[in-house]
């Protein structure tokens, strides 16, 4: 049996659609920065047994089929690689061939909504992969991992690492050097202060993989994004992690959400992920930084309404944070909900109880001050960077009993 834990990641330079659909392979490369696993991951059990009759998976608790093609490529992947075990303590020996006729109990939680829009696949593929590597002594490096990651959810193979990660289109047909590779850990730009407006937590109408198949048959826009804006870009925005130049940073993620989101709405037909609240955050931040002369923020949406914010630094992350409860005050009026993940900012920002959110002042540069909508955003969360993949050594957080081989609580 091993546990891992997984990242989420969000990217900044999006990955939207497929030259190959089988293998995964993008239409163009993609940024992404990986967040805190303590805010959001997936962590994985899996456990095998001579006593298994099949392969199995529960996700949050509940059976689900590994029938799909991506979870299949994934376990032969690393069956395939899987190498010779032996554990004296236990008394267990696995020779290579025997994995092929073990069967997998997977059992993994998501500490975040799943299908949302907060990149909860590309932590719960990468996840699988990770651990199940570990099971089964595999030792490839991480970009061979990110490979078989992509082959289960394209933008997994980015959470194989931590920091700012790129994942390479490649060249190749086969999708050999289709792989993530790392542009700087988590400690390079620790300034960096991430909060996530989760506006809704309801799975997505258009699922990303059938909204990516309609835009690459259909949006011109697309194939323009891929072929003229998004290469240089790319260059741009490494240039821009290396020297911690917010400004270049904040401009090109946005501009880079944006245009990802007019392909959306350039397919037939389009696709909505964003909703009214995700433009009123946008207006929000863009207000902001126009009045202060230099981007204080930037934001970027997945195929969801949630907004993801980057603050440059912690004291910016506490003014932010007191316009978006001035503009999105709780519903139930209960601070210490409303905000998840890194709760220190709220103290960072003075908003010890509801009152403080009360006695807030409209931001200046709101044109009607008055206007808020409690209940718009369900709960934002504090995060920031974070490392990569990481096994759990303690017994007592693997998501499975070693006596019955099912998920605890089942």
């Amino acid at each position: 049996m091993a546990t891992g834990r997984t990242p989420t990641n969000i990217a900044v330079i999006k990955y939207w659609g497929k030259r190959d659909e089988a293998l995964i392979l993008p239409v163009n490369d993609s940024i992404s920065v990986t967040l805190d696993p303590d805010h959001l991951s997936a962590t994985t059990t899996v456990a095998v047994s001579p006593s298994f009759p099949s392969d199995r998976m529960w996700l949050n608790g509940k059976e689900i089929s590994l029938s799909g093609g991506r979870f299949q490529s994934c376990l032969r992947e690393i069956r395939r690689r899987a190498r010779e075990f032996e554990d004296e303590k236990k008394g267990i020996k696995i020779k290579k061939e025997d994995w092929e006729k073990l069967h997998v109990h997977i059992a993994s939680y998501n500490n975040f909504p799943t299908a949302a829009g907060l990149a909860s696949s590309a932590a719960g593929l990468a996840c699988l992969v990770f651990t199940l590597g570990k099971l089964m002594n595999v030792k490839e490096d991480y970009g061979e991992l990110s490979s078989i990651a992509r082959q289960g959810s394209g933008s997994a193979c980015r959470s194989i690492y931590g920091g700012f990660v790129k994942w390479c289109m490649g060249k190749k047909d086969d999708g050999s050097d289709s792989i993530a590779v790392q542009l700087a850990d988590e400690t390079h730009w620790n300034d960096l202060v991430i909060i996530i407006a989760v506006v809704s937590s309801k799975q997505k109408e258009t699922s990303s993989t059938s909204g990516m198949r309609d835009s690459v048959e259909t949006s011109p826009l697309l194939q323009y994004r891929a072929q003229t804006v998004v290469p240089s870009r790319v260059l741009k925005m490494e240039e821009a992690i290396k020297n911690q130049d917010f400004e270049s940073f904040a401009k090109l993620t946005c501009a880079d959400s944006n245009q990802f989101h007019a392909v959306c709405l350039d397919t037939t037909p389009p696709i909505f992920y964003m909703n009214d609240t995700s433009h009123r955050i946008i207006s929000l931040v863009e207000k902001w930084n126009h009045s202060e002369g230099t981007p204080q923020v930037a934001y970027t949406f997945d195929a969801g309404p949630n907004a993801v914010l980057i603050a440059r630094n912690r004291k910016t992350a506490a003014l932010l944070l007191q316009k978006l409860l001035y503009c999105f005050p709780p519903q139930d009026r209960d601070l210490s909900s409303y905000l998840v993940g890194d709760k220190s900012i709220l103290g960072d920002a003075g908003l010890h109880s509801i009152e403080d959110v009360d006695a807030l002042p409209a931001p200046p540069e709101m044109k009607i001050p008055d206007q808020k909508f409690k209940g718009d955003v369900s709960y934002f969360i504090c995060s920031r960077l974070g490392a990569g993949p990481k096994v759990v050594a303690d017994e007592n957080q693997a998501l499975i009993d070693s006596v019955t081989g099912l998920p605890k609580g089942v």
